[in-house]
């Protein structure tokens, strides 16, 4: 996974077209509940962000009894 970055590029100054600032904050945090191994998925309904979805993956060859209630 890409490191955030620090500085802004003037890019990154502009508002996005179809996020407002919350959603763009909400979908930061899935993506950092993730962990090691998942996806995060974003479900578009009549062009508007409706649902994320996160899903957690757990490697088979790792595990540990009880690890996956964490």
């Amino acid at each position: 996974m890409n490191e955030p970055q620090t500085g802004l590029s003037q890019e990154q100054n502009k508002p996005c077209k179809h996020l407002c600032q919350s959603q763009v904050e909400m979908i930061d945090e899935a993506v950092g509940s993730v962990g090691e191994y998942g996806e995060v998925r974003l479900v578009i309904e009549k062009g508007r962000l409706r649902y994320i979805c996160v899903q957690q993956s757990h490697d088979a060859l790792k595990w540990v009894p009880g690890q996956l209630q964490k």
